[in-house]
């Protein structure tokens, strides 16, 4: 089977509508597709209407890609096969959806008094009905040539420390877990090897997840070494976690894309066994 547990439409900062990104995981043959968006769930009605619509062979995964702060890191908590309608879920949607609101116009102050103007409502057109992210404002500030790449923007304006950075107020982790466990769901540690931790910082993480009744880690996707795959697969049996796998698919890209080099050791649980 083809799986890919991670990814992103434009209801937050991927570039795909829901209906596109179905498409494009049915043309690559993918069997089982979850998508995650960043603290919403608006994609998943529409690309489940779209999928029985179509009568596509693609099983769909209700998830949910969740911030949360811890010792001052942005951690990001996945959620799959959760109930997307159950109050844990639209609760901390909506005080999410709040807090990205507000610091979406602290970062457009801050941007503005760099020589941006306007840019705060260029990037809401560019989110649309979605949730507003900084990745919205990466994109504007490439289009209009103030920065030759989206991570430039990210390197010089937007990334921690930054003259455009707003630190949010983001969920626990335990509040994180908390909310997908009462819909029924599954917590998985999103991507733990691309966190700028030491060793001993990541082993820290992966031990206050599990505390927090965490259920799996997500150690493969599509850019890792031989070492980090190696690492991921030995936090995933030392703390007895199902082992989950995801592109993170944004947009198509020449680097990633859904689906690709996305294989799970043999020697681990997958996640979607708790589910199946």
């Amino acid at each position: 089977m083809q799986i890919d547990l991670h990814s992103h439409t434009h209801c937050s900062d991927g570039q795909l509508s829901p209906q596109a990104l179905v498409d494009r995981a049915t043309n690559f043959q993918i069997d089982m597709l979850a998508i995650t968006d960043h603290d919403t769930v608006t994609a998943l009605d529409i690309a489940k209407n779209y999928i029985e619509d179509k009568q596509l062979p693609l099983e769909l995964v209700r998830g949910i890609e969740i911030s949360t702060g811890w010792h001052g890191f942005e951690i990001h908590v996945v959620g799959l096969d959760i109930d997307h309608r159950h109050q844990a879920i639209s609760d901390i949607v909506d005080k999410h959806q709040a807090i990205r609101e507000k610091r979406a116009v602290m970062m457009a102050e801050k941007l503005t008094k760099c020589g941006f103007e306007g840019i705060y409502e260029k990037a809401k057109a560019l989110a649309g009905d979605g949730s507003i992210t900084r990745a919205h404002f990466a994109r504007v500030l490439h289009q209009q040539g103030s920065v030759n790449t989206m991570q430039a923007a990210f390197d010089k304006y937007l990334g921690k420390g930054k003259r455009a950075y707003v630190k949010p107020m983001w969920s626990t982790i335990e509040q994180a877990v908390a909310a997908i466990e009462q819909a029924g769901g599954h917590a998985v540690l999103a991507h733990p090897i691309r966190y700028d931790l030491s060793a001993k910082w990541r082993r820290r993480l992966i031990e206050d997840f599990k505390h927090a009744g965490g259920k799996g880690l997500e150690i493969v996707l599509p850019q890792m070494n031989k070492q980090q795959r190696e690492t991921m697969l030995s936090y995933c049996q030392d703390y007895d976690f199902y082992a989950s796998m995801g592109s993170d698919f944004h947009f198509p890209s020449k680097w990633s894309d859904l689906g690709r080099n996305l294989t799970l050791p043999e020697n681990c649980k997958p996640i979607w066994q708790l589910w199946q």
